[in-house]
């Protein structure tokens, strides 16, 4: 054997020599003859122990498969139902219970709060729309409109309301067409 430095993360297996160490350490020296043959007739004896329970697992298994194929239990309704179980069970767990009333309880919230958010832009329109500025910027538009629309409908030179243009386009087009019935009820009603 020739000695050798041991470091904790040594790159080379083990050798030959390393094995023979191993080997030679008596570990019978700490137990008396009568103790190993106890411990010896222990070990057969739980050997054969574990041989026959696996004997009977295997009879019992057996037995179990053949009762299944006899009820028509396939692997695929034993899925379901163990899935539709869990289910059951996560569903009357505390946990999910917990969780459950925390989502209802957050969605209710949010719930009323896009309904504030909702009345809120709704209030805030209805002041920005009578508003002094929105007022004056409102009359504008329509004013602006107005002109547009009388230039481009005959150009008269008074500043009329859009009903009043309406009219008059109506009274052009009614000269046009005298047979025309449609254009007289709406000069009627205007």
């Amino acid at each position: 054997m020739e000695p050798r430095q041991q470091g904790l993360l040594d790159k080379e297996p083990l050798k030959e020599v390393d094995e023979d160490l191993v080997s030679e350490v008596d570990l019978d020296n700490t137990m008396t003859e009568e103790e190993r043959e106890d411990m010896e007739n222990e070990l057969i004896k739980l050997e054969e122990e574990i041989t026959t329970l696996k004997q009977v697992l295997a009879s019992k298994e057996k037995r179990h498969l053949e009762l299944k194929q006899k009820l028509g239990i396939t692997p695929l309704s034993e899925l379901r139902q163990n899935f539709s179980r869990s289910w059951c069970d996560m569903q009357t767990s505390t946990a999910y219970k917990k969780t459950s009333e925390t989502l209802s309880t957050a969605g209710q919230r949010t719930s009323a709060a896009f309904s504030n958010l909702g009345t809120a832009i709704t209030r805030k329109f209805g002041d920005m729309r009578n508003s002094p500025s929105f007022k004056s910027f409102e009359e504008k538009v329509e004013s602006t409109v107005s002109n547009i629309k009388q230039s481009k409908v005959g150009g008269t030179g008074g500043a009329g309301s859009f009903e009043e243009v309406l009219s008059s386009a109506a009274h052009a087009s009614a000269q046009d067409t005298p047979t025309n019935n449609i254009t007289e009820r709406s000069e009627r009603s205007c």
